[in-house]
């Protein structure tokens, strides 16, 4: 497997994202675009694309803030992340920045591209597919739910995925019921998956280090059953 930093242009933002490529195989390979909690590019998101590499799919670990940056205190980047929360159109150039970048590169084929993400990354995700951004899958791992801008009907590409801790505190049953039904409208192919005694971040090893238990811990089952909800779907879009 090997790596490398990719440098690209996204809503005014300079983004310099990691890229890893399988060894062998096919010479135009399917594509995962893997966004990281609000926290920016960290080991959880390069984890996550390096185990992706290793089933043979080509993955990026994106780049949130610019240059690179990761900032470790949750409330500066989460204020740093604001303008992206406040515009539906800034939040999804980001990630179409990142969509570019991956799908220009000759080791990937371009029909053939999904999009996960954690956290606000999952948010960003489902972003590009509300869009209509020419992705196969949008798949949000304890994502937000809202957006300040609906899909409108007919313009979600991508079959949708959220996988969601039903105990989770940061998404309440408003956000949910408005996402199914926005969902529903749009005409997109999308499904909800709840993970019963589970809060946010399930899927991250490092939420212990933030010390709120009741919202934000890992979970080994949910982990992995969601994984293996995002490797199904993957069966089904990414398909040569």
């Amino acid at each position: 497997m090997l790596s490398e930093i990719v440098t690209y242009q996204g809503s005014g933002l300079t983004l310099k994202s990691e890229l890893f490529l399988p060894a062998g195989g096919a010479p135009k390979k399917a594509a995962v675009l893997v966004f990281p909690e609000a926290f920016g590019l960290n080991d959880n998101a390069r984890e996550k694309a390096e185990r992706l590499a290793a089933l043979s799919y080509v993955a990026m670990a994106c780049d949130i803030h610019g240059q690179g940056e990761l900032i470790d205190d949750l409330s500066q980047a989460l204020a740093r992340l604001q303008p992206l929360y406040d515009s539906a159109e800034h939040m999804r150039g980001v990630g179409l920045g990142a969509l570019q970048a991956l799908a220009a590169r000759p080791e990937v084929d371009p029909a053939r591209i999904a999009a996960i993400g954690f956290c606000f990354g999952g948010t960003m995700s489902l972003e590009l597919a509300r869009g209509g951004a020419a992705i196969k899958a949008a798949i949000g791992f304890h994502s937000g739910l809202k957006t300040k801008a609906p899909a409108k009907p007919g313009a979600v590409k991508a079959r949708v995925l959220a996988l969601i801790g039903a105990d989770d505190p940061f998404i309440p049953q408003g956000d949910r019921s408005n996402f199914e039904a926005e969902m529903r409208a749009s005409g997109a192919d999308w499904q909800i998956h709840y993970y019963g005694k589970t809060v946010h971040s399930f899927t991250s090893r490092d939420a212990a280090r933030r010390q709120m238990p009741e919202a934000i811990r890992y979970d080994a089952a949910a982990d992995a059953r969601s994984w293996g909800s995002m490797l199904a779907l993957f069966d089904e879009a990414l398909k040569g």
